[in-house]
């Protein structure tokens, strides 16, 4: 054989080639170049239940274009599913794990290029990471979000169900109007509807420029969809030509383009956390102020839940994510000469893009929902390496409040459902962090349960795990250093007066520094809660949360 794909090519690859022979593959397709394709359906979870769908669709637009697909699968945990318990400590894991799986799998088959199929929260940069790692000719396909549910004649998302318990326990929802609340949420199958983690990682890669054009927003039943799974694998074999590798595409603009695009659609704190992570793979220096300092400078024009009043759906029905990124490109705020994988310029890929009159779902920079969609990063005495608090989902400045502290996410949702948070609080929920948890769960359910009692304009919270992006009000998630490994908030009492100042961008307990002093020597480390396995493993690899909480070797 001539040269060609690294696995197949030459003689010593003989024995290769028969293995291959044997799943029907012949002489012509083991002279094409072979284009992984990693896909992370599950069957468990409507955000990725149809990718083995688009998966078809994408090795079709491959073979056409003169590859020869091999499809893979991955792991994948649901956000939603595992909210609450237990399982959430796997979520975060699940990144990295992903990641790790698709880089093996890559470098085992010595795939020439890839192809990554994403659709839930962590799948997304998990798949970002190990094509930045791998750095072989890549492109990256959103599965999609799920259209809006309707009931009692208004659009519903998985976020109302999950503040309906908070306002269940609270008297004001039957129990019967929380069931049909729960049967009519998640019409079907894709990611959340609104601007919560999938939608936000989706909008991030797309600006990034590691998709087609408008990959993020159309949703995932429909023909639309499958149009971009197609391109996609055609697309894949331009990169391949061109040689195009991920590390071209992700520099340091393409990272605060993404900043900019998360922060204008309002997006979820994690993407704080994924863009750090992402950065570390590809080599790029990125820091909380970095992502501060880009964001907050960003008006917030996509009126999006959960904060707002739409969801993705919407955005494609005013032209998708290029008409947000085409008006703050006009505005200056985006760097235009930055690459895509299908080798135009962000501005030569927007010059086409009009923006859609009559419509309040995307508005002007100059008549913005918010005057800052960004994310504050807060430090103080209580987070000395950083906390992240997401602006677009409280208008409160400043809170001052008792502290009512717990040492687990369960504790703490307890005392949501008993009423035991009262106005004027500071919850603190610690020993969630990276290697707390471990995993850094999610708090949905505490902050939902707050916001459905009517407590979300009177309560604070601050954490070292993480929030959802349906999360709102005035909650601090990455609080850093985490409690685990002798971060101040381990030593947080209940009654002890914490103010959060967004202007001045600070988190402090009103304790001086002899108190904190003599706290700190009375302070155990408490036991790890896992001895063995893989939650063990990642809580000795995993770094700070003001890190984006790599695991590193």
């Amino acid at each position: 054989m001539k040269s060609g794909p690294r696995l197949t090519a030459g003689v010593e690859r003989a024995p290769q080639r028969a293995m291959l022979h044997a799943i029907g593959l012949g002489d012509d397709d083991l002279g094409k170049p072979l284009v992984g394709v990693a896909n992370t359906w599950v069957e468990a979870q409507p955000c990725n239940f149809h990718l083995r769908d688009l998966a078809v669709k994408v090795k079709e637009g491959i073979r056409d274009a003169g590859g020869t697909p091999l499809e893979f699968n991955t792991v994948a945990v649901n956000d939603a599913i595992a909210m609450g318990h237990e399982g959430m400590k796997a979520s975060l894991v699940s990144r990295e794990i992903i990641a790790d799986s698709i880089e093996l799998a890559a470098m085992g088959y010595q795939f020439d290029a890839l192809v990554a199929i994403g659709g839930c929260d962590k799948t997304q940069p998990a798949c970002a990471m190990a094509m930045a790692r791998l750095n072989i000719p890549s492109i990256y396909l959103y599965g999609g979000s799920t259209p809006p549910g309707r009931w009692n004649g208004r659009d519903v998302t998985i976020q109302d169900v999950f503040e309906a318990v908070g306002a269940v326990s609270k008297g004001a929802m039957t129990l019967q109007e929380l069931s049909d609340l729960e049967h009519s949420a998640c019409p079907t199958y894709g990611a959340c509807g609104g601007m919560f983690t999938a939608n936000t990682m989706s909008s991030a890669l797309e600006a990034l420029g590691l998709t087609v054009k408008n990959c993020a927003a159309p949703v995932a039943p429909g023909e639309a969809r499958r149009r971009i799974a197609y391109e996609t694998g055609a697309a894949v074999m331009r990169v391949l030509d061109s040689g195009t590798k991920p590390r071209d595409i992700l520099t340091r603009e393409a990272f605060e383009n993404a900043v900019c695009v998360v922060a204008a659609m309002g997006g979820s704190t994690n993407a704080v956390l994924h863009l750090l992570a992402m950065a570390f793979e590809a080599g790029v220096d990125l820091t909380l102020e970095d992502i501060e300092r880009v964001g907050s400078g960003v008006p917030e024009l996509a009126d999006m839940k959960p904060a707002g009043r739409y969801v993705m759906a919407d955005i494609d029905r005013v032209g998708g994510l290029p008409t947000v990124m085409k008006l703050l490109l006009d505005a200056g705020l985006l760097h235009g000469e930055c690459r895509t994988v299908t080798g135009e310029r962000i501005a030569e890929r927007l010059t086409e893009v009009r923006y859609a009159e009559g419509q309040d779902v995307v508005r002007l920079p100059t008549d913005p929902v918010r005057a800052s969609g960004g994310f504050v990063i807060m430090k103080g005495n209580l987070a000395q390496e950083g906390a992240v608090l997401k602006i677009a989902g409280s208008t409160r400045r400043r809170h001052t409040g008792a502290a009512k502290v717990f040492d687990s996410e369960e504790g703490a949702l307890r005392a949501v459902l008993a009423k035991k948070i009262s106005s004027g609080d500071v919850v603190a929920v610690r020993y969630e962090g990276p290697k707390g948890g471990p995993g850094m769960r999610e708090m949905l359910a505490v902050t939902a349960a707050i916001v459905g009692q009517g407590l979300k304009d009177s309560v604070a919270l601050l954490t070292d795990g993480r929030f959802s992006g349906a999360t709102h009000g005035l909650m601090l998630g990455h609080v850093s250093p985490e409690a685990a490994v002798g971060g101040n908030i381990a030593l947080l009492r209940d009654g002890d007066t914490v103010t959060v100042d967004v202007d001045r961008r600070r988190v402090d307990v009103e304790l001086s520094d002899d108190e904190l002093a003599r706290r700190r020597s009375e302070w155990v480390a408490p036991p790890p809660r896992y001895t063995r396995g893989v939650l063990a493993k990642y809580a000795k690899l995993v770094s700070s949360a003001a890190e984006g909480a790599v695991c590193r070797a």
